[in-house]
């Protein structure tokens, strides 16, 4: 530690004066130099001395110094010197001013290091780094297998024998050498990529330490990327798609050594043949795609080539977007300014070019759109992307039959056809197959292409009274019996919570009591809600149970919020295929398969993607056959009477919204369970102008009229009267289906009668003695022949009292889809059926997880 005169003991600081600016060491060293040689020394004077040794020097201004600090003489550390130290001789002169004026180091500048030190660190640094960067270098193999986007493949959709092709999807690549490449794309290319390709080592320095800086600070994106670099991740397996430092370094490396081992031309032409251009992969199936089969890479115009080169950045643009059009021009004046003796005139010359409609939608016109966006929709949900999936080579085999299909389209358009419907009217039917889950057909609409929206998987609408079976299983399932008595004429209690003005009644007289297979087959409104509001846990038996059959369970929850006990009688929004997913319970012994529309998913002959369709136990079994008992009277005695499968077993129930907005059939064999329902919007202008609908759908622009459109539509749906109910056309359609689906299917028996739980009478029975309605009798009183089909009414009911509209919630077209791909609809499930009463038959689990 190099000492500084004057800090000693205080006493010492007075004797001299304080210095602002102390000398440096080697003027200290001077000065006590000088001061050893007094006054008389011939070197302060200009004569010459002998120099002593370096050594020699720095000892003696050592022995000063200390002299200098010291209280007395201290004897020299010098060893041999021959004698004594030599004697302090009188102080030397002042040390010269340091700072700006006097020269020095002074203030801050004492801590900055000099050039020389600053210059050798920045060798040393960057030797270090040049020698890591040269080892990571010398160790970055140069990968030798292509990923699986550089070789994108069709993959394809079949119906469920696997052999019959619903819809191809993708491109098959067309490789093509550089040769049968238009000039134009290749100069488009490298004009708005990466305009030093030909000069540069495959890297871009400049942009290099960009992309590395924004990824290191959390910042976008940003791609240094080279059309080399670009090729390398495309191509090139290994090199994976995530962000990070390590990847890009690993890419730059890779670049390198290409750049060293193929020609600009090899590189160019693996890259056109390997990018994605929207709708194809690679130049040659992106010119076909784009302008017609007979353009092909080798004949792309000047302004093809720059169109195609100005896709290469955002390939999903539309083909007429106006930031591809952005881009399009930008690629023309890059090409003029890169290379004028070519493309000079260009920009003056060219004209956006119109591109040919999409021909390779893969067929995805009539039904085949509406599969293909169901089991795409369902493999998005497990991780299989629709990109994945148009490039990934996969045989994909889905759950619809294709017979069924056809026969769902002609139930559903023939029944629309005999009652006269206009395209005001929306019909949707879902068929399941209740063993395993499979969707089997569905009707939503004619044509994917003009009218995309799925009746059977977006529309939600309320269940009206086909939602009362799930009350009757959750009475059976707590214990409760078929004999039990329950209101007839009123609710019990009289007013219930949440009810409306009027309360809940019935539109016609059933009297003071009926037992349950009446109340089913009959829809009586006051019966089920009190059997609701009977139930051990009330509503929250009803919602667990049908949340457990794979309702949404939000839609379940806010239903109950808002309508209180008007969820035991139908004011919750489901769709067609909910529903006949639901009914399966009855159809398969209590337990529940979520719906599914894939089978699975080959690649190269392997299954890649299993099925998957998770079963679970939400009823006992007999409860199942037990209200398949109380359902089959719908069809024998009740509401839908004559509307049965003739010697073929069936079950089901109607149901009928207020003002009749929504009418359904829901019904099953022990083969297929199917939901049929129907609504109608009318499509009003601001000033209420009823306006027909352009295929199924109210138009949002007018004809002429640069005011309308998304964010102000022209005209908006209401919904309308159907003007019939649950048990007309709906169930006419549900029996023309299940009658085509059925042919050539053995007949199957439902269980018998399990006389599950024991009786619960809500009100007292007519008679001292109880007697069950006989299975084979008309349980309906002579005064009542039902010659109105369904009877479902949710409040005031009665002859003289008018319809609440507020008991219908959806007057207009619900968007919640319901889907997957939505996050709306859990498939499994999230209820759990009521536990059962002490005093009647608890559930039977079948499997050890359902316990």
């Amino acid at each position: 530690m190099a000492a500084q005169p004057y800090d000693e003991a205080p006493s010492r600081r007075s004797e001299q004066p304080y210095d602002e600016n102390p000398p440096r060491r080697s003027e200290q060293r001077q000065a006590r130099a000088e001061h050893h040689q007094g006054p008389g020394d011939p070197y302060q004077r200009g004569g010459q001395q002998p120099p002593r040794s370096r050594a020699r020097q720095d000892t003696r201004a050592m022995n000063h110094q200390e002299t200098i600090v010291s209280d007395g003489p201290r004897r020299s550390r010098r060893r041999g010197s021959g004698g004594p130290s030599e004697p302090p001789g009188p102080p030397g002169p002042p040390a010269p001013p340091r700072g700006k004026d006097g020269g020095g180091r002074g203030g801050w500048r004492r801590f900055v290091p000099s050039w020389k030190i600053v210059v050798a660190g920045a060798v040393v640094l960057a030797a270090g780094l040049f020698g890591m960067v040269m080892v990571a270098y010398a160790n970055t193999p140069v990968p030798n297998g292509a990923q699986a986007d550089a070789l994108a493949q069709q993959s394809t959709i079949y119906f469920r024998d696997g052999k019959h092709v619903i819809a191809k999807l993708g491109y098959k690549r067309e490789i093509v050498p550089i040769e049968r490449m238009a000039e134009s794309v290749k100069d488009g290319a490298v004009a708005i990529e990466n305009d030093t390709f030909y000069e540069d080592s495959g890297i871009s320095i400049s942009g290099m330490f960009r992309s590395l800086w924004n990824t290191a600070t959390g910042q976008q994106l940003q791609g240094a990327s080279t059309i080399t670099q670009q090729m390398a991740r495309g191509y090139y397996d290994g090199l994976s798609q995530e962000v990070s430092i390590k990847r890009k370094v690993m890419e730059i490396f890779v670049a390198v050594k290409l750049d060293d081992t193929m020609s600009k031309d090899e590189i160019l032409a693996t890259y056109l043949n390997t990018v994605n251009f929207g709708r194809a992969y690679g130049v040659e199936a992106a010119a076909k795609a784009y302008f017609g089969n007979r353009v092909t890479a080798a004949k792309l115009t000047p302004e093809q080539g720059a169109y195609l080169a100005a896709r290469i950045q955002q390939p999903a643009w539309a083909p007429d977007a106006p930031e591809l059009k952005w881009r399009f021009n930008t690629v023309i004046k890059y090409m003029a300014e890169q290379w004028p003796e070519k493309y000079g005139n260009l920009p003056k010359t060219a004209k956006f070019p119109k591109t040919v409609k999409n021909s390779g939608d893969g067929g995805l016109g009539g039904l085949n759109g509406y599969m293909v966006r169901q089991v795409l929709q369902e493999l998005e949900g497990r991780g299989l992307t629709t990109d994945m999936v148009k490039s990934g080579g996969y045989d994909i085999i889905s759950t619809f039959d294709r017979r069924l299909m056809k026969a769902a389209q002609t139930a559903v358009k023939s029944t629309r056809k005999a009652f006269n419907m206009s395209t005001e009217f929306h019909g949707g039917l879902a068929a399941v197959d209740p063993k395993n889950g499979r969707v089997l057909a569905f009707y939503g609409g004619d044509d994917y292409l003009t009218d995309p929206w799925n009746e059977p998987f977006q529309s939600t609408k309320q269940a009206a009274s086909a939602f009362k079976p799930y009350v009757l299983a959750a009475w059976l399932q707590a214990g409760y019996s078929l004999k039990s008595y329950v209101p007839g004429n009123q609710t019990v209690p009289k007013e219930l919570p949440g009810q409306q003005k009027g309360g809940i009644t019935n539109s016609h007289n059933v009297g003071a009591a009926v037992d349950v297979v009446k109340a089913t087959a009959q829809s009586v409104n006051t019966a089920f809600v009190s059997m609701a509001f009977a139930l051990p846990n009330k509503l929250d038996d009803v919602k667990n149970l049908v949340e457990a059959a794979g309702f949404n369970t939000q839609r379940m929850e806010d239903d109950v919020k808002v309508h209180h006990y008007q969820f035991a009688i139908g004011s919750a929004l489901v769709t067609p295929v909910e529903q006949a997913a639901g009914y399966a319970i009855f159809a398969n012994g209590g337990k529940y398969t979520r719906y599914h529309v894939v089978r699975q998913v080959k690649l190269n002959g392997k299954v890649a993607y299993p099925e998957q369709a998770p079963t679970k136990t939400v009823i006992d079994p007999g409860v199942a056959a037990d209200s398949t008992i109380a359902m089959q009277e719908v069809l024998k005695s009740g509401t839908a009477v004559g509307k049965g499968l003739g010697a073929r077993p069936a079950a089901g129930k109607t149901g009928t919204n207020n003002d009749e907005k929504e009418a359904w059939f829901v019904g099953y064999t022990p083969q297929i369970s199917t939901a049929v329902g129907f609504y109608r919007e009318q499509c009003l202008t601001k000033t209420g102008k009823v306006v027909p609908p352009e295929h199924s759908n109210c138009p949002i622009f007018r004809k002429g009229s640069k005011k309308f459109g998304p964010n102000n539509p022209y005209t908006r749906p209401k919904e309308v009267s159907l003007g019939f109910e649950g048990a007309g056309p709906p169930t006419i359609a549900w029996q023309k289906f299940m009658q085509l689906a059925h042919e050539g299917l053995p007949i199957e028996q439902f269980p018998d009668r399990a006389e599950v739980g024991v009786p619960e009478n809500i009100v007292p029975s007519p008679t001292p003695t109880p007697t069950p309605t006989p299975e084979s009798d008309d349980p309906f009183d002579t005064d009542n022949p039902f010659d109105q089909g369904d009877e479902d009414c949710f409040v005031n009911c009665g002859d003289d009292a008018g319809t609440d509209d507020d008991a219908s919630i959806d007057d207009g077209l619900d968007e919640d889809t319901g889907g997957p791909a939505s996050g709306d609809l859990d498939f499994s499930g999230g209820g759990a059926a009521p536990d059962a009463r002490p005093t009647g038959a608890g559930p039977t689990y079948l499997r050890p997880e359902d316990q």
